[in-house]
């Protein structure tokens, strides 16, 4: 009997039913034609709130991670912050438009890194491995190669790499929560106090507020049904009808605590206690975008760029930037089922744009869709939303947005943090084979150990094809025991 990959299992819905988009036939951008009032209607539906809370509480969710790179780019490598936030909140606005749903918009993590532990990896270097990584991307995009590496890469590999982002993400929460950071240079600096207005109680109160707003991301909301009163005039009856006030009233409160939008009041919470942590910034505030300038770059450049940047970061970009969100985003919006082609060509245009005028390199990432729907992001409008305030903040504050960000509680980020990589991780458990976990959780470790999300995948497949040739037999040809999928599943 072939071989054949578990059905993939739907991520359960954090919110309420009414507002789970209904599926369409084709979420491809150029599937319905060029007519500008179809293009118009596209947009315009893509962008439709389905909740107005959730789509708000949504576009929070990926700030996790947004906000500790960027900062520390900006205070260790001299980051651009105004021209970054008006590239990547105008890229926000245009991915919503165009795919309908929650698409993340993140810096890319390996150059990200690169430059923050070589001090001889400055801007030009993040943006010549910008531009060359985005080349390499909408190369594969035009070409349709990167089709042909989205359907060669098993289930169970993809599944591996999201697994090994999400506990990654987790781990760095939990390293936020528990201890003192330095973002610029991404050090430790000791044990977090318990009290303060940056502490491990403050943290651990937002978390327990999210947890018991969002809960685990079950579609039911634990609303009790109302129960229909008798007729009887009797004191039985008038018993039956003060139970079903009471319920009523508990159902009530319990629609409103869970439509709270938890993961934005936190974050609200955190601006307020930047500004009572160091009341003196708002003297450090300057209004008015910073300047656009062409980055200037030399052949030293260009040749660092695309040794210590690009190399690295291209098969993260594959794996976790196209495959992971085309398999994540037909899991958690189905019939919605982007190409790698288009991710892959969006993702080379925004570096191929931005990068030239010292925006930070980014990509689309799998832990900031997770962690967007985790919140309740459904549609497009979501990160337009995000877009619009990050396009207002680069444009009044520009980079002296810095400073106030300096001051935000981190053990506040690392919640949120956590809240996205949890969901991202439990995008892996659809794996029900034996084999398929064991390729799964064969990447992931060498991935965490390794610090390498290349060096996992490599492990990964090295794995996969050893497996497949062992169930291979002589009724079987060679060619039937690689990817046993069916055809919805290609």
């Amino acid at each position: 009997m072939a071989y054949q990959n578990p059905p993939s299992i739907p991520i359960s819905d954090p919110e309420a039913p009414e507002i789970t988009p209904t599926p369409t036939p084709s979420t491809n951008p150029l599937a319905n034609g060029f007519s500008a009032k179809g293009v118009a209607n596209k947009v315009k539906n893509n962008l439709v709130f389905h909740s107005k809370w959730g789509e708000l509480n949504g576009a929070m969710g990926d700030l996790g991670t947004y906000i500790p790179i960027v900062l520390a780019l900006t205070l260790a490598r001299d980051l651009n912050l105004g021209t970054t936030l008006i590239f990547t909140g105008v890229y926000n606005i245009i991915t919503g438009a165009i795919y309908g749903v929650p698409m993340p918009v993140q810096p890319m993590k390996s150059i990200a890194a690169q430059a923050l532990s070589d001090t001889d990896f400055g801007v030009p270097e993040i943006m010549t491995a910008g531009i060359l990584t985005g080349g390499v991307l909408f190369v594969l995009g035009v070409t349709g190669l990167m089709q042909l590496v989205y359907m060669l890469i098993p289930l169970c590999v993809v599944r591996g790499i999201q697994l090994a982002q999400g506990l990654s993400f987790a781990l760095t929460a939990v390293k936020y929560v528990r201890k003192i950071q330095d973002l610029p240079k991404s050090k430790s600096l000791g044990q977090r106090h318990w009290f303060g207005l940056d502490g491990l109680v403050l943290a651990i109160v937002c978390l327990c507020f999210i947890v018991i707003v969002n809960g685990a991301g079950e579609k039911s909301r634990g609303c009790c049904d109302v129960v229909e009163s008798g007729g009887d005039d009797d004191l039985g009856g008038q018993k039956r009808r003060n139970e079903v006030v009471e319920r009523n009233r508990t159902r009530w409160v319990r629609k409103v605590i869970f439509s709270l939008p938890s993961a934005f009041m936190v974050f609200v919470l955190g601006v307020v206690l930047a500004f009572i942590r160091r009341h003196e910034v708002v003297h450090e505030i300057k209004f008015g975008p910073s300047t656009i300038e062409v980055v200037k770059f030399s052949k030293h450049a260009w040749k660092k760029g695309f040794v210590k940047g690009a190399i690295p970061q291209l098969p993260l970009s594959i794996l976790n930037s196209v495959v992971a969100v085309c398999k994540l985003s037909s899991d958690l919006f189905p019939g919605k089922d982007f190409s790698p082609t288009s991710l892959s060509v969006t993702v080379g245009l925004m570096n191929l744009i931005g990068s030239w005028f010292g925006a930070m390199p980014s990509c689309h990432g799998a832990g900031g869709l997770a962690g967007q729907y985790k919140f309740g992001g459904r549609s497009g409008g979501c990160v337009a939303l995000l877009g619009a305030a990050k396009l207002v903040l680069g444009l009044v504050l520009g980079t002296s947005l810095a400073h106030i960000l300096k001051q935000f509680p981190v053990g506040i980020l690392g919640v949120l943090l956590l809240f996205a990589g949890i969901e991202l991780a439990m995008c892996a458990r659809d794996m029900n084979t034996k084999e398929d976990s064991f390729v799964t959780l064969v990447i992931t470790a060498v991935s965490l150990v390794g610090s390498s999300a290349a060096l996992g995948f490599l492990c990964g497949m090295v794995v996969y094809v050893l497996l497949r040739l062992r169930n291979w037999t002589k009724d079987k040809p060679l060619s039937t025991i690689w990817m046993q999928k069916r055809p919805e599943q290609v």
